[in-house]
């Protein structure tokens, strides 16, 4: 769901929607058992519309309603995905209202966002990813950077798959990582020579640490298993010190995977499988970053392709 900062100023909601959108995300974490993440974006989300609706009572809330809500997020920032995101989001608060407390219509049915443009993801080129894995450094931190990133790219995988790894998740026997995704399924992804040799270093210096939990493969200094934040603010550390971006963030090396392994391969159905995609449509996005890279190598090295200045 939406993980934008929130758009409006606090307003006085309908007294009762409040208990009845703490029971909708009981029942994300309780019965659906969705992710802490994906549960917090659905509070978000709902939470929005209540600041919305105000004092209008839930249950009457028509679609006309529902399109000014949506027109007046447009008009303050929130592009096209972040809306489809957040009608999703009470589209599914609408459905739960009407399956355990009686609802009798879901006034987001059939409502539609505002198109976008689509943006294509950012990946890193097969030298900058080279350039960003040259982590130096014997401290602790520095040696767990490097096996964090290492395997983020080795692996491709998500931010939230790569905090959550335990020990036991990684196999060096037959090299590779069990990943529990969204949804809670699970898959296993093949990791690379030099991120094993990474992450047995890694191990080595996370002995040393002291009261480490057991369950975390990659902690902090503490001994407490790593934020999505620290990760984030590591990397863009370590990128401006190897002379790359300050605009990196965690998944430019899942997109730079992906990429990377569809212009070696062409199997777009194995990247799939280990990107964790339900639908390989989510997938195909990577041939065009391939097409992208395909083209630019085309323009600098054929002698027709090059224009007059």
């Amino acid at each position: 769901m939406s993980g934008d900062s929130a758009v409006l100023a606090p307003s006085v909601r309908e007294a009762g929607a409040e208990k009845l959108r703490a029971a909708f995300i009981a029942h994300l974490s309780n019965e659906r058992r969705l992710s802490a993440n994906t549960v917090s974006g659905y509070a978000h989300d709902v939470g929005v519309l209540l600041d919305l609706a105000a004092a209008t009572p839930l249950t009457t809330l028509q679609i006309h309603q529902m399109r000014r809500y949506v027109a007046q997020l447009h008009a303050r920032g929130l592009d096209g995905r972040s809306l489809a995101r957040m009608l999703s989001a009470w589209r599914g608060f609408f459905r739960y209202l009407a399956r355990d407390h009686g609802f009798t219509s879901n006034p987001c049915a059939g409502l539609r966002a505002p198109k976008s443009k689509k943006m294509l993801p950012q990946a890193l080129s097969p030298d900058e990813a080279a350039r960003l894995m040259e982590i130096a450094g014997d401290d602790v931190m520095s040696v767990r950077d490097k096996a964090m990133l290492e395997l983020f790219y080795s692996s491709g995988l998500r931010l939230s798959e790569l905090t959550g790894l335990a020990p036991d998740d990684v196999s060096f026997s037959d090299a590779v990582v069990r990943v529990t995704g969204k949804g809670s399924k699970t898959r296993v992804v093949p990791v690379g020579t030099q991120a094993l040799a990474a992450l047995r270093t890694w191990l080595q210096a996370r002995a040393t640490l002291r009261n480490t939990d057991p369950t975390a493969l990659f902690v902090n200094a503490a001994g407490k298993r790593v934020s999505p934040r620290t990760i984030q603010s590591r990397m863009k550390q370590w990128a401006l010190k190897l002379g790359l971006s300050a605009d990196l963030h965690p998944h430019m090396l899942r997109h730079s995977f992906a990429s990377h392994v569809l212009q070696s391969s062409g199997d777009l159905r194995a990247v799939q499988e280990m990107l964790g995609h339900s639908s390989i449509s989510t997938t195909q996005v990577y041939t065009h970053l391939d097409f992208q890279y395909l083209a630019k190598v085309y323009d600098a090295a054929h002698p027709r392709a090059k224009r007059k200045t």
